[in-house]
């Protein structure tokens, strides 16, 4: 199945971003730490020019904690670009985000002169829920569908800083179908746009290859079975998920398995990792002409 969605709402508000970033001083892109390329708007590169950027890594208790690392350093070998781990949730984390805003433009963030924060993000990777804990309260909207943002707002902190938040925006093309189903696996396309069974074989299959210690203890395993339908099928067993006649329903199996992907239940997981930068390529080979 190719997966493809693009709310129409999405593409007026990347205009208006674009428009809106020329009075902003600094930009928090929210990722998810399990796809953090997957996760990023390509056009925001573009966009922001030389503004700035903090790439917020949310949701890293959810992640690979080595490759999370990894990303921190691929991500700031840019320009102009910073990287934080944290838990959107969590008021300790939002802390150390304001003192790197404040640390990233210290000419700011005074009578007169905010620190001006635009707060971007595609659906679902945790940018409101971020925002309520910035501003210590329930502003922005909240839900675990994608999409829930619609129209920007802006949000004064009272602490120097004038936070401006926007929708949740996909960028256009979803040619690679690679990153379109990371993206399906971590909850950030709407179920209506995508096929459980689908996304879930795509899981099975990548989980099995790069995590099949977690899936062999998570689900009670010696081994693991030939293909991912058989994963499926097995996982459908174990959690109960059959039909008249105890025959396994796979499209329940599929939506069961994701549930527990996305919430951690498998354990510490990372969709993909960083590209190689060409000094770790070659001292890969290198090491493997010795």
């Amino acid at each position: 199945m190719t997966i493809r969605w693009y709310p129409g709402h999405m593409g007026k508000a990347q205009e208006k971003m674009a428009e809106a970033i020329r009075k902003i001083d600094v930009i928090i892109e929210v990722i998810d730490a399990r796809l953090p390329l997957s996760s990023s708007n390509h056009q925001l590169e573009e966009m922001r020019r030389a503004k700035p950027c903090i790439k917020i890594l949310n949701k890293h208790d959810l992640a690979d904690p080595a490759v999370t690392k990894a990303w921190v350093r691929y991500f700031e070998s840019e320009s102009g670009v910073s990287a934080l781990p944290l838990s959107a949730r969590l008021h300790a984390d939002a802390k150390q985000l304001i003192k790197l805003c404040q640390k990233t433009v210290p000419h700011r963030g005074r009578p007169g002169w905010p620190l001006r924060v635009m707060v971007f993000g595609i659906p679902n990777t945790g940018k409101s829920t971020l925002i309520n804990t910035l501003a210590g309260k329930c502003i922005a909207k909240v839900g675990d569908k994608p999409a829930i943002t619609t129209c920007g707002q802006q949000i004064d902190l009272k602490n120097g800083i004038v936070l401006s938040d926007t929708p949740g925006i996909l960028w256009p093309d979803m040619s690679d179908q690679n990153v379109a189903y990371r993206l399906a696996t971590s909850g950030a396309i709407s179920a209506s746009a995508l096929d459980y069974t689908c996304v879930g074989l795509f899981a099975a299959e990548y989980m099995m290859k790069r995590y099949p210690e977690l899936m062999m203890v998570r689900y009670k395993l010696s081994e693991l079975p030939e293909s991912p339908t058989n994963m499926l099928e097995l996982i459908g067993r174990r959690l109960g998920c059959l039909m008249a006649g105890g025959e396994i329903d796979v499209h329940r199996a599929a939506e069961a398995f994701l549930r527990e992907l996305r919430s951690g239940k498998i354990g510490r997981i990372s969709l993909e990792e960083p590209p190689q930068t060409s000094e770790e390529a070659v001292s890969e080979e290198e090491m493997s002409s010795e």
